[in-house]
């Protein structure tokens, strides 16, 4: 239901994409035999593919990532708890053996480094204040708890107060470490100031900058060096798409493609002609005062790859980015629009402001790397 309204998003766009191909194929595979096989026990009017997407939609909508064990999941009456970033107040996870450890609490603390004074109960065992919610799914009598109740049992969860929480303030739990793009995606809404919010960069928005500077012909000679590298664990021919954090800090995958696309073309021939000898790809090779370097892919160093010229591209390609918005988006600011009235309309909206805001931290990025890049020079 939200896909027109994530026309100008890239990431959401492909994810949203992706997501119904992948739901179609699990009814094509799990559903679809089941309507032939059966058709008046499964009729299409109820198990059709457009009743598959709406189902798994309000699954996908009030599911968390519970524990390592679980994964994502529904848990009954963890829908009520509406999510908060990095402050959530209860904490849904597997009741395990080791819960009355001395390191039990400790751990605990350790996960919600923000309360500055946690409080944290390692079972039901343990004292319960006023101020303390404490609740075993699957268990319907809490008077007859003993120890044998916590031994890991994977149908059983716990939800467990994590901090204190004052009498008549909403309780907030935590559905991950998402930015607002994942969170408006999956659960339709978003957070200000989100430390977990990035920008996309397709892989075609930075052929078609470097296409403006010299050809298509010579835009796809070198990504495809670049695809032939192995660096860093990733697999370059699944990557599309490049990540800015919400610092504004470009991915290394990034810089060295932008790097690549800007060598002389006696140093790219260099480049293309080592790696094909010698069979490494597991690097960079780098170039000062028209010496080659091979940086290994665990030595690499963003610093030596922000080159002026690289951090001019990179002030470019968040030009590029930040026009595919649109004029009349750009003119439009959150506060001309009314969350009540229109909720879809301002979540997105913030998505798009916190979005033009990385480009602008990704630019004075390359702007301040520039600079330094010359003086060094």
């Amino acid at each position: 239901m939200w896909t027109s309204f994530f026309v100008e998003l890239s990431y959401t766009r492909q994810t949203v994409k992706e997501d119904k191909t992948l739901m179609y194929e699990d009814w094509k595979e799990n559903i679809l035999p089941l309507m032939v096989s059966a058709p008046l026990m499964f009729s299409p009017e109820f198990f059709g593919v457009e009743q598959y997407f709406s189902a798994r939609s309000l699954i996908s909508s009030r599911s968390f990532d519970i524990d390592d064990f679980h994964g994502f999941g529904m848990v009954p009456l963890a829908d009520l708890f509406n999510h908060k970033t990095n402050a959530e107040d209860v904490h849904f996870t597997l009741v395990s053996s080791d819960v009355e450890s001395d390191n039990s609490t400790s751990h605990l603390n350790d996960v919600h480094p923000y309360d500055d004074e946690p409080k944290c109960w390692n079972s039901p065992l343990d004292k319960v204040g006023p101020d303390s919610l404490v609740t075993k799914e699957n268990n319907t009598d809490d008077t007859d708890l003993d120890a044998s109740d916590l031994g890991g049992d994977p149908a059983t969860l716990e939800m467990i107060m994590v901090k204190n929480v004052k009498a008549g303030n909403e309780v907030f739990n935590t559905y991950g470490s998402l930015g607002n793009a994942a969170l408006l995606h999956r659960y339709g809404f978003t957070e200000a100031n989100n430390p977990y919010d990035i920008v996309n960069i397709d892989l075609e928005l930075v052929i078609d900058w470097c296409s403006s500077r010299f050809s298509r012909r010579y835009s796809r000679a070198r990504v495809s060096l670049w695809r032939k590298l192995e660096y860093c664990g990733y697999d370059n021919e699944n990557i599309e798409y490049f990540e800015i954090s919400y610092d504004g800090e470009p991915q290394t995958e990034l810089l060295i493609l932008i790097y690549i696309m800007l060598l002389s073309e006696d140093a790219f021939n260099h480049f293309d002609l080592t790696t094909s000898v010698t069979g490494n790809f597991v690097g960079v090779l780098l170039y000062e005062k028209g010496k080659g370097i091979w940086i290994e892919d665990s030595k690499i160093r963003k610093d030596v790859l922000l080159t002026k010229d690289v951090c001019t591209a990179l002030i470019s390609l968040a030009d590029m980015r930040e026009t595919l918005y649109g004029s009349s988006c750009l003119e439009k600011g959150l506060e001309t629009v009314c969350c009540i009235q229109d909720r879809k309309l301002y979540h997105s909206s913030r998505l798009r402001e916190s979005e033009r805001t990385i480009l602008k931290k990704l630019r004075c990025y390359a702007a301040v790397a520039g600079q330094l890049s010359t003086s060094e020079r």
